[in-house]
């Protein structure tokens, strides 16, 4: 009996301890992961996604094309991580669609539709029914070797959708 009892115990203990190390201080989580640009991924059907989540929410599209190969690209998502206040304000009005362009795929039928792309990372503002907005080549959102803050900041306040007072 007393071995039943032991045993009953240690478990309830594992078993609260297990519960305890899940549910310890998560204010310190780890900065969110950089979404990649994936050549597998069907730029169609993440479109369509997009326009039922923009739909729903009143948001634009930003359809972000590059590769991983592009160093521009990986600076612009560096950009959005370290410039909150322009990221919080890019996910608050954008469903953003990262659209692979790379010797592995070079998505031409999809890419077909839009104005041509004559350097990346580009970016295509839509609105929430998937309709061309505009075309941004990002080198006018430069300021030397860094994308700038203002410049980029002014370009999504000016093609989100307007907000009725």
């Amino acid at each position: 009996m007393k071995r039943h009892i032991v045993i009953i115990v240690v478990g309830l203990s594992l078993a609260f301890g297990h519960v305890a190390a899940q549910t310890k201080d998560t204010t310190k989580q780890a900065p969110a992961q950089r979404e990649k640009f994936d050549p597998q991924r069907d730029p169609e059907k993440d479109l369509k996604a997009a326009v039922t989540l923009a739909s729903k929410s009143g948001q634009r599209i930003l359809l972000d094309v590059g590769g991983e190969w592009c160093i521009w690209c990986h600076k612009l998502d560096k950009f959005f991580q370290e410039n909150k206040d322009v990221s919080e304000f890019l996910h608050s009005n954008y469903t953003v669609v990262k659209i692979n362009y790379s010797k592995e795929n070079k998505n031409e039928q999809f890419l077909s539709k839009y104005p041509e792309v004559k350097g990346y990372p580009h970016l295509f503002v839509l609105d929430g029914k998937g309709k061309l907005l505009h075309s941004q080549d990002t080198g006018a959102l430069e300021s030397g070797d860094h994308h700038d803050h203002d410049k980029v900041f002014d370009f999504l306040k000016k093609w989100a959708t307007k907000k009725v007072s």
